[in-house]
């Protein structure tokens, strides 16, 4: 039984020294720090713009959809679609979707685009050198068999 935890923990040990589990763990962290910065500035900039028009919590913004809905918290009565706080939510996901896009995937996208692009340029320079070699060879060949074949008329 000692050599199956042996194995067990061995196993344990290996999945956790792959490269992609720590890598998860730093982009979860990350994220997770991420997300406080995205959430303060839908907090403290978006929502009071939006508020410049109404209010600045949009979890107040809600329709009644069986009434009368009066009250807040646990004493509310009626029926609320609490759409403010869906819209809150959605201004939160579409601000860290585009933060995302434009300063870690785009810059990415174009780095990674500039690294293949130098890759297919060596590729085809290697390409043409091989080529140009092939067809000295070839004519270093051609002029070996024409010398023999001159060599062997002559005798």
């Amino acid at each position: 039984m000692s050599e199956k935890k042996a194995s067990v923990w061995q196993g344990f040990k290996a999945f956790l020294m792959r490269g992609n589990v720590v890598d998860l763990a730093v982009a979860v962290v990350i994220g997770a720090a991420f997300t406080n910065i995205v959430n303060s500035v839908v907090k403290g900039i978006i929502n009071p713009l939006i508020g410049a028009v109404g209010t600045k919590n949009l979890d107040s913004y809600h329709s009644c959809l069986k009434g009368p809905c009066t009250g807040t918290g646990d004493c509310a009565t009626g029926v609320r679609i609490l759409w403010g706080s869906v819209l809150g939510a959605t201004l939160t996901f579409v601000i860290t979707a585009a933060v995302v896009y434009f300063l870690m995937v785009l810059p990415m996208s174009k780095y990674l685009a500039k690294v293949e692009a130098r890759r297919k340029a060596k590729e085809g320079t290697q390409e043409i050198v091989e080529l140009t070699e092939l067809e000295v060879l070839k004519e270093i060949r051609d002029e070996l068999v024409a010398q023999r074949g001159s060599g062997h008329n002559a005798r």
